[in-house]
């Protein structure tokens, strides 16, 4: 008996034409977002261009502008699979960012691609390229795939061309990394703040700890998943939670429950920028919204004893409620409104934030979580939040970088505080339902910045310090529009890193921040959270100028 079987047609990769660099660009999931940012795009792929072919080489574009879409972004994964199979296996590929992009409709064809890659970025503020680069570069360091990584204004500055140069005739980029050390072994290190730190590794890992996460992956962050495997011999656990459940659990919030809330926000100084229109203004119903969000989020962390949460954001709720961006900056703040369990007889996280790690970034949650206990335990203000890493330009002889996160701001980190602080709308263009953010500047004072990433199968921790600084009120106001005026935005200097050293290292999209009164405390609290994260079995890795005397014997000092 003969059996006939239906045999797939194999598709081969083309041939790599001589000198000859393919480009790909991801784009966002949202058509709106891609139509936006396509004309800023298309200058960007020029510069490279140009860079490029400086040298006798071609650039091809390995998919083309679509008229109907309006853009030229791969926007699915689906389609970056179809992509990368017309992309020759061996040749040198650049994947060019100058807006937010989901790294997984592009991450199925790098895994498997085994030419040099080199991201690109232009270093400009008006969208997020330089946070979409990063989350790139972090997923391809996750996943174990080599890659260079490179970002100009315009790639017409020496620093650029010499890096393209670089790359074009060896297929890497070599970057500065002398301000990167190990912590030293903490048996060679002593004082309060070690032993602390010590101390709070082993209630960690003897008590455990929950992250209650509303729907794991968010806008293509392969790099904010971090498996069990690597959590729960921290002694954290996931709770996966489900973002339809904290919209049933808002349909039961009354409306006086609610409106306290943001009662209870407008006494202490918040300002709501209204208007009319639900379609481009924040709305009181928007508000309210939001304020049910809020109780329903603390409600459902309470049922499952949850000592962070983080939600989804820009996925799955945007079509159906306002955005978290409000419920996120409230929940990560001591000064809060109260709200009581179901039955009225518990005021849930009384006096303590909950922390919330926006966007489900998993490395937030843990760091978040351990900054809580550490501050907690030394007296300082608990309240910590996440940035992307925007943009920033040189300012009377620093750089001064522009950190920026729409949601998780708390208002104690703000000028002001609540009283510092207004709600503006977030941008119809990706949040059809509105919502209203928690807008400030971040207050002059001493920050330990940090981020927990995954590089060859381990976890691994980066923290240094920096100082929030107050710049004039036109150059905020410049900034501010050359970004997102309706977030909430910090101007940082990180010491003792320069700008490239900055990009080139940090393997995440985010940064954690969290301040203490002094330059001493700071100093100290760095030192305790350092030692804890050693202590848990992490790799810690000093950036910039660390002060780690505090821990250092009398007699080495």
């Amino acid at each position: 008996m003969t059996t006939s079987y239906l045999f797939p047609d194999t598709i081969s990769h083309p041939e790599a034409a001589p000198k000859t660099v393919y480009l790909v660009a991801s784009g966002d999931l949202r058509v709106s977002a891609n139509r936006a940012g396509w004309s800023t795009q298309a200058l960007l792929e020029q510069s490279i261009t140009a860079a490029v072919e400086r040298h006798g080489w071609k650039v091809v574009r390995a998919h083309e502008y679509d008229p109907a879409a309006g853009h030229g972004f791969i926007s699915s994964q689906a389609m970056g699979i179809r992509v990368f199979r017309n992309v020759p296996l061996n040749a040198p590929l650049i994947v060019a960012e100058s807006i937010w992009q989901y790294s997984h409709h592009v991450l199925p064809g790098l895994r498997s691609h085994l030419g040099p890659i080199l991201t690109a970025a232009n270093f400009a503020g008006d969208f997020p390229g330089l946070v979409g680069l990063l989350n790139l570069n972090a997923g391809l360091t996750k996943m174990g795939r080599p890659y260079s990584t490179v970002w100009s204004v315009d790639f017409t500055d020496g620093w650029a061309r010499d890096r393209i140069d670089e790359w074009l005739l060896t297929g890497q980029i070599h970057h500065d990394n002398s301000h990167v050390s190990d912590l030293p072994a903490l048996s060679t290190l002593g004082g309060d703040e070690v032993a602390l730190g010590s101390a709070l590794a082993a209630q960690l890992q003897t008590e455990k700890a929950i992250i209650g996460i509303f729907d794991e992956g968010c806008m293509g962050m392969y790099n904010a998943i971090i498996d069990d495997e690597y959590l729960n011999p921290l002694g954290i656990y996931k709770e996966r939670l489900s973002q339809s459940a904290l919209y049933a659990e808002m349909l039961t919030v009354p409306d006086d429950e609610a409106l306290a809330i943001r009662t209870w926000v407008e006494q202490a100084g918040l300002i709501f920028r209204t208007g009319p229109d639900d379609a481009v203004d924040l709305t009181d119903a928007q508000i309210l919204e939001q304020c049910r969000m809020y109780i329903a989020a603390l409600r459902i962390a309470d049922d499952f004893s949850a000592d962070a949460i983080g939600i989804q954001y820009q996925q799955g709720l945007k079509d159906l409620v306002p955005a978290s961006d409000l419920v996120e900056g409230l929940l990560n703040n001591v000064e809060r409104p109260p709200v009581t369990s179901r039955d009225g007889l518990r005021v849930l996280y009384e006096g303590a934030p909950l922390p919330h790690f926006n966007e489900v970034d998993e490395g937030v949650a843990v760091d978040a979580l351990l900054t809580n206990r550490v501050w907690t335990a030394m007296g300082l203000d608990p309240a910590t939040t996440l940035h992307d890493v925007r943009w920033g330009e040189d300012y009377d002889g620093r750089f001064v970088w522009v950190l920026e996160i729409s949601g998780a701001v708390p208002p104690s980190h703000l000028t002001g505080g609540y009283a510092g602080s207004e709600s503006w709308r977030q941008s119809p263009n990706y949040f059809p339902a509105g919502g209203g953010t928690i807008r400030g500047l971040s207050k002059p004072g001493e920050v330990v910045w940090s981020r927990i990433y995954l590089e060859g199968g381990e976890l691994h921790f980066d923290i240094g310090r920096a100082t929030a600084i107050e710049l004039p009120a036109e150059e905020s106001e410049r900034r501010w529009a050359a970004t997102n005026p309706e977030w909430p935005m910090m101007h940082a200097v990180l010491h003792g890193i320069t700008r490239d050293q900055f990009m080139a290292r940090h393997k995440a999209n985010h940064l954690q921040v969290a301040y203490a009164p002094t330059a001493d405390q700071a100093d100290r609290a760095l030192l305790a959270k350092a030692a804890l994260v050693s202590q848990l079995g992490i790799a810690v890795h000093l950036c910039g100028d660390v002060d780690l005397s505090a821990g250092v014997p009398a007699a080495q000092t």
